[in-house]
């Protein structure tokens, strides 16, 4: 059952070889992907977006929706909210579809959602999501979003925790960084995230409030999470 199944591990804007007969998981736990998972659990339609050109007319097309994000670490003029978990998961208005960008996940997850089948992972669903790939893949691509040229420890620690079951269940690792990747990362402590610069910029900018969600919300949620015609909506079977 497992002959010929296959994961590799890159990082963004490389999407590795994906292609139709792969899957791909979008990964950029602080915060893109945390925040659009948080976003699609609570019943909101989410939409994220490559650039501020593409956000402004989709806000246009939408109903009084709620622009959510940042560029650079700095949430763009006439945006609503930061690229945060936690302030999304506060908001009780859910009627108000999100429009979400950020500096490196939106533009992975829109860019491989145009190649390939392509998943919303975090610390909340990789346990998830991994049991899901193992159930129905045969080549598993994770991307990993990049910050400052930088492949950051909340996101090594996402990518081995996906990746560690998939090799267990005998997928073959495709490039070198997988292997890397599990052994240094797999059994690695929730808190080893806490030496990344991601965690050292929300807390010197006052935000350490998300650093806090993402930690008290690991393997909390049983859904896996997909792009479909531009919005990440609950996948089917969750």
């Amino acid at each position: 059952m497992s002959e010929g199944r296959t994961v590799s591990i890159v990082r963004y804007p490389s999407l590795g070889d994906a292609g139709e007969h792969c899957r791909v998981v979008g990964i950029d736990v602080i915060r893109a992907t945390t925040t659009a998972v948080t976003a699609v659990n609570a019943g909101r339609r989410c939409y994220p977006v490559a650039s501020l050109e593409a956000a402004v007319p989709m806000a246009g097309r939408l109903d009084n929706p709620l622009l959510v994000g940042e560029l650079g670490g700095n949430m763009p003029y006439g945006f609503h909210l930061q690229n945060s978990p936690i302030e999304m998961d506060r908001r009780v208005d859910l009627d108000r579809p999100v429009i979400l960008l950020s500096s490196s996940g939106t533009p992975l997850l829109t860019e491989a959602a145009g190649r390939a089948r392509t998943y919303a992972a975090c610390l909340r669903n990789a346990r998830a999501q991994a049991e899901m790939l193992i159930a129905s893949t045969q080549h598993v691509v994770l991307v990993a979003g990049e910050h400052r040229g930088e492949f950051r420890e909340e996101d090594r620690l996402c990518c081995a925790r996906i990746a560690a079951p998939l090799l267990e269940a005998g997928f073959q690792a495709r490039n070198a960084l997988v292997e890397e990747i599990v052994k240094r990362w797999a059994d690695a402590p929730d808190d080893v995230l806490l030496e990344s610069n991601s965690v050292r910029y929300l807390t010197d900018s006052a935000q350490q409030h998300d650093v806090d969600f993402i930690l008290g919300h690991i393997d909390d949620l049983d859904s896996v999470y997909e792009m479909r015609a531009g919005q990440l909506v609950l996948s089917e079977g969750s």
